[in-house]
């Protein structure tokens, strides 16, 4: 039995004194303690070595004392086991040398055997699990299949992604092709996550907002969809998709335990939207960690009495930013665990 279940039971939907808090990328950039390994090893090295893995998972756990843990990992770990070449250049981020936009291309795409490409991602769950000793909760997650289609088929990151559009725009077979095998290795993916013994995943559509409301339900949607479907059974699924406020009712009656917001939606908003019911997280604006730790701590008090105590994950908008000092994600953290019913 997990010690602290607060998030699990905020997933739930159950009464709670105050709501769970955690931070989307809190294991990585922003900490001392992370850039001392950062110095040592490789992005992917990172990312493939269970021990290294597990540790950065481990590190705001033990500095901050969080609700829930979320592996240390990356979206594009997808791709790479499907054959697509990834690389992680400094000071520049993701780079595809051999983009998804044929055919000819998508001949080359596999549906991996998860197990054999991505069991160091496996080992690294179970390492967690022993240093977390059932403190807190596990999340695992994966990109949302258009989001790692943007990647694919742009080859880099992109202020637009005009080229995955355009792939999708005048040929739209050759994407929804992509897109079913990026779904289908993303729900074997999964699977072997919540075998592993993740408590609960998450799937960040990073690049949703990209889409207009009928282009996000044929690109994006639709296969999100699919994934919650295969999962919402066996494990709580949180369906997190960036400007995709305009998706909260659609998402809502999607079978996920929890909707993540933006910091573009208000609280009212995301609650009227997605139909009062559902339990949401969200949605700090992750700059405004930048503010002194006070206003910080008045600014997340403010957000719970919006959001409401229950039914609510306290988060930020999108993932902590790299020059975020620690004092302010440890006031961000306080201020939630420090929260009083007014």
């Amino acid at each position: 039995m997990i010690k602290n279940d607060l998030f699990l039971r905020a997933l739930k939907g159950e009464t709670v004194d105050r709501p769970p808090v955690w931070m989307m990328r809190q294991a990585g950039r922003y900490l001392p303690e992370f850039q001392v390994i950062k110095k040592k090893y490789d992005f992917f090295t990172r990312c493939q070595t269970p021990e290294l893995a597990s540790e950065i998972t481990v590190q705001p756990i033990r500095r901050y004392g969080m609700d829930a843990a979320i592996l240390f990992s990356d979206i594009l770990v997808i791709p790479q086991a499907m054959n697509i070449e990834v690389q992680m250049k400094p000071d520049f981020g993701p780079y595809l040398p051999n983009p998804i936009r044929t055919q000819k291309d998508l001949d080359r795409v596999i549906v991996p055997d998860v197990h054999q490409s991505l069991g160091y991602v496996m080992e690294a769950i179970k390492a967690t699990k022993e240093k977390l000793n059932d403190d807190v909760p596990l999340i695992g997650f994966a990109g949302s299949p258009w989001t790692i289609l943007c990647y694919c088929v742009q080859g880099q990151g992109s202020k637009n992604f005009d080229k995955a559009k355009e792939l999708c725009f005048t040929n739209p077979v050759l994407a929804h092709s992509l897109l079913q095998k990026i779904t289908d290795t993303t729900i074997a993916y999964l699977k072997a996550k919540v075998e592993a013994g993740v408590n609960a995943v998450q799937v960040f559509d990073s690049w949703g907002g990209m889409l207009s409301p009928v282009d996000y339900q044929e690109f994006s949607w639709q296969y999100m969809q699919q994934i919650i479907d295969a999962l919402k059974d066996s494990i709580p699924v949180i369906a997190f998709g960036k400007g995709c406020w305009f998706a909260l009712d659609k998402m809502s009656k999607s079978g996920a335990s929890a909707l993540g917001v933006d910091w573009t939606c208000s609280a009212r908003n995301a609650r009227y939207l997605s139909g009062g019911n559902i339990t949401l997280q969200g949605n700090f604006d992750p700059s405004r960690l930048l503010s002194p730790p006070s206003e910080i701590k008045k600014m997340v008090h403010q957000m719970i009495n919006e959001f409401g105590k229950d039914k609510y994950i306290v988060n930020l908008g999108h993932g902590i930013l790299p020059n975020i000092p620690v004092e302010n994600a440890k006031a961000f953290v306080d201020a939630v665990k420090e929260y009083k019913v007014s």
